[in-house]
């Protein structure tokens, strides 16, 4: 029953030769590791209006002077990701690129910040298509958390399908939300050049405002750079695309790269020309597309393709997460379950964990995108800065051809980069200060992982001087709950191994019980020693325990080894195991930790 409907939610298994059917097209690729980045068209210029708006409406203009400051970040960033994909064709991103050129702890900073970016990027993105669908219809407010759930799962879901399908699916809405934008920005602009709209209803720009301050010039700019979120996720996922699939990398990393800056610029200036003021209730696009169209269908074709643009740019995290992931467990700096592939060759246990920790975090954040997005942002240019001072260091040790104009581009982008950071942590240490407590802690548990792995390696490897242990005999123990085919099954099996060094015990509650018990043993099974044991707190576990204790030590002077064979019947139908107590499940549990045991169960399976 389980398997059918993993069936129907997931599709068929495909076999590990057909990995290759699952690369992307360019096309594909732009929607689904694009999807991110465009998205943050939708909350990207509204952050900066936000902080202006702080000291007045007359500091809108402001808003200009930013959006080119954000575009010529992206400019550096497009050119210096389009180096790291050249550079590291096998994908990995900032990882990678720290790890090789700056030491393994600055390759964990990276790593770690860009797993926690990544959970961020599902949050933001369908807490902010949440907010989108809220602004058109007010009357699904009170229902923000459970809807985003609910989008968490279904996205979940569509990449458990695998990469190629998740992409075919989500490639439309990305390209309606360029086409839908692209629209708006078109015929606003037409508006405002034939007089249909006034313009500048915004204090005129170069306006003296009362109150501003570096400060917040500063914490706006911050805020508008969170539009660049999502930048890097392409070099992450290079082994995704078809071959040669660097170069078909940087080319969608090139357009992704001018559809960002075109949307981005249209809509700031949109937003400022219109007179466009933040709004709890409604967004900026929003308001926008209201203006220009009124409230009829192109307003709720833009808002419809926004909300399904923000709620699906979370794809662009399922896309990157598990690879970054599957770069780490190589690695051994995160448990090896990352790298397997489920049965639609996609990573499926990042991809679960991924949708699971962004659920726990909407339920956190109460889906709030404006508490989010701070962190996101500031988590995001912390790898940023490390990918581009890395590559500046393998440029000064390799020095190829074309090697000086290659690492005045990767300065640049490090000297913003960097600049960035620090003003998050200067304008928005309120928001973001968890940083500094749980990167440390991932760094750390990256360690304790992978001193995990080091050692289990060490005491698996046969080369080690530890002789092996001689094994001269076998005590085996069969814990007996009555007389029944079950019991006897195992017994048979017993015998099969050892017939001589048979031990059944049987734990009785009550004086009466345990002599009757022995009675019924001796007429049925005379040759097979048995063993009552009194429980007098109702106990199965302890008393047998510590039975097997004894035994082991006496067995282990000797060589000897103990085998606790546990019978146990298997009802035909699963859902039939919670009518029953599983009191074999609790024997194994309790055993399984004990140094010399040997665990064995023998199914007996019942035909009713």
């Amino acid at each position: 029953m389980l398997s059918s409907i993993k069936r129907l939610l997931i599709g068929r298994p495909l076999k590990s030769n057909e990995l290759g059917e699952q690369k992307l097209s360019k096309t594909k690729a732009l929607a689904i590791l694009s999807s991110d980045a465009l998205s943050s068209v939708a909350y990207g210029p509204e952050q900066i209006l936000i902080v202006l708006f702080s000291v007045g409406a007359a500091a809108f203009w402001y808003s200009l002077p930013i959006g080119i400051g954000v575009l010529i970040l992206l400019t550096a960033l497009i050119l210096s990701y389009r180096q790291i994909i050249f550079a590291y064709p096998q994908g990995g991103g900032a990882y990678v690129v720290s790890k090789n050129n700056l030491g393994m702890n600055a390759g964990l900073v990276a790593g770690g910040s860009l797993l926690v970016d990544y959970i961020l990027t599902v949050s933001v993105s369908v807490s902010a298509g949440t907010d989108a669908i809220t602004s058109a219809f007010p009357a699904l407010h009170p229902y923000n958390v459970d809807t985003a759930i609910v989008f968490v799962i279904l996205i979940t879901l569509l990449n458990l399908r695998g990469v190629t399908e998740s992409a075919s699916i989500l490639a439309y809405p990305v390209y309606l939300f360029i086409l839908a934008l692209f629209i708006l920005i078109v015929v606003g602009f037409y508006h405002l050049a034939t007089g249909d709209t006034a313009p500048n209803v915004h204090a005129a720009i170069g306006t003296p405002v009362q109150g501003m301050t570096l400060f917040i010039l500063l914490r706006a700019f911050s805020s508008g750079s969170s539009a660049l979120t999502g930048v890097e996720a392409i070099s992450n996922a290079i082994p995704n695309f078809k071959a040669p699939a660097a170069k078909n990398a940087a080319k969608t990393l090139m357009l992704m790269g001018g559809c960002l800056a075109f949307l981005f610029s249209g809509i700031v200036l949109l937003a400022f020309l219109y007179g466009v003021a933040p709004n709890e209730e409604v967004t900026a696009v929003s308001q926008i597309a209201e203006e220009t169209f009124g409230r009829h269908f192109m307003y709720f074709f833009i808002q419809g393709t926004t909300a399904l643009i923000l709620i699906l740019a979370a794809n662009t995290g399922y896309s990157a997460f598990p690879l970054l992931a599957v770069n780490l467990a190589k690695d051994k700096f995160i448990p090896r379950m990352f790298l397997i592939r489920g049965d639609r060759l996609g990573y499926s246990n990042g991809i679960i964990i991924l949708g699971i920790a962004s659920i726990i975090l909407i339920l956190a954040f109460q889906a709030k995108t404006e508490h989010l997005i701070p962190l996101y942002a500031a988590g995001v240019f912390i790898p940023f800065t490390l990918a581009q001072t890395g590559m500046m260091v393998k440029w000064l040790r390799e020095k190829p051809n074309g090697w000086i104009t290659k690492f005045i581009i990767n300065t640049i982008g490090a000297a913003i980069c960097f600049s960035i950071t620090l003003i998050f942590f200067i304008t928005k240490f309120g928001q973001i200060w968890s940083i500094l407590i749980f990167l440390p802690l991932i760094i750390l548990i990256f360690h304790r992982i992978n001193k995990h792995y080091q050692a289990v390696g060490e005491q698996l490897r046969i080369t080690t001087c530890e002789a092996p242990i001689t094994i001269e005999g076998n005590i085996i123990i069969v814990p007996v709950a009555g007389i029944t085919h079950v019991v006897e099954n195992s017994l048979n099996y017993a015998k099969s191994l050892s017939p001589d060094q048979i031990i059944a015990v049987y734990v009785a509650f009550e004086k009466e019980a345990e002599h009757q018990f022995e009675e019924k043993w001796k007429a049925w099974q005379p040759d097979v020693r048995l063993v009552t044991l009194r429980s007098y707190y109702r106990s199965i576990i302890h008393p047998l325990t510590k039975f097997i204790d004894t035994v082991e030590r006496k067995a282990s002077e000797a060589n000897y080894q103990v085998t606790v064979v546990i019978p146990q019947f298997i009802p035909k139908h699963s859902w039939e195991n919670i009518l029953h107590n599983q009191s074999s499940l609790l024997i194994r549990t309790f055993l399984l930790y004990r140094k010399n045991v040997v665990i064995t169960t023998v199914p007996f399976h019942l035909k009713k």
